[in-house]
């Protein structure tokens, strides 16, 4: 075995080790999530067992991540800068660990749209958090003041819109596949109500 080898199976050994404390489970929790004895696993996290790719596999699914999570080594791709969009203020970054998921950072300056019907509804999940001023969530027929440092969560398969209240307010907002996807096809079709992630 080589020394890079040797790092990496130190590694993935810890790794496996860290996320059973992180879910607060016993050596016999995960073995049992795993199929494997708890002395097996015992000899996988303390390096007296080799490390064979079946178990690997089985217990990445137990720890509910990716083969490729636990046996991840590239830490090159550290920093990234964002895709920026003028026209509609806004810079987007896309989260390369899980790449359905996008972070945009948007300013907003117009009110929410009067007009219930320029509400959208689409499958998937968002998150936001206004970074400065007031915001205002439409949300089916509910209205919410967001204020800065103040976030919202919401399902968007409710109608919604999003706009600014007295001034100028900035977002922060994480967007899943689906509402990232529904909002690109909102702005190919000329709609600019809301971000296009």
């Amino acid at each position: 075995m080589t020394q890079d080898q040797g790092e990496l199976d130190s590694l993935v050994r810890k790794r496996i080790r860290a996320l059973r404390v992180a879910q607060g489970w016993s050596l016999d929790e995960l073995a049992t999530r795993a199929q494997l004895s708890p002395s097996t696993l015992s000899r996988i996290e303390t390096g007296r067992r080799r490390l064979a790719l079946d178990q690997l596999v089985t217990l990445a699914r137990a720890l509910d991540t990716s083969l490729d999570q636990l046996v991840e080594t590239a830490t090159d791709d550290v920093i990234s800068s964002p895709m920026i969009d003028a026209a509609h203020q806004l810079m987007r970054w896309p989260i390369r660990a899980d790449p359905g998921m996008t972070v945009v950072r948007q300013r907003m300056t117009n009110p929410p749209p009067d007009n219930p019907s320029r509400m959208r509804a689409h499958p998937g999940r968002e998150w936001l958090v206004v970074l400065s001023g007031t915001a205002v969530l439409l949300l089916g027929n509910r209205r919410f003041r967001v204020e800065t440092n103040q976030a919202a969560e919401f399902p968007t398969m409710l109608p919604h819109a999003i706009g600014a209240e007295g001034g100028p307010c900035e977002i922060l907002g994480i967007f899943d596949r689906d509402a990232r996807r529904s909002h690109q096809r909102g702005e190919s079709s000329g709609d600019a109500s809301r971000p296009a992630p």
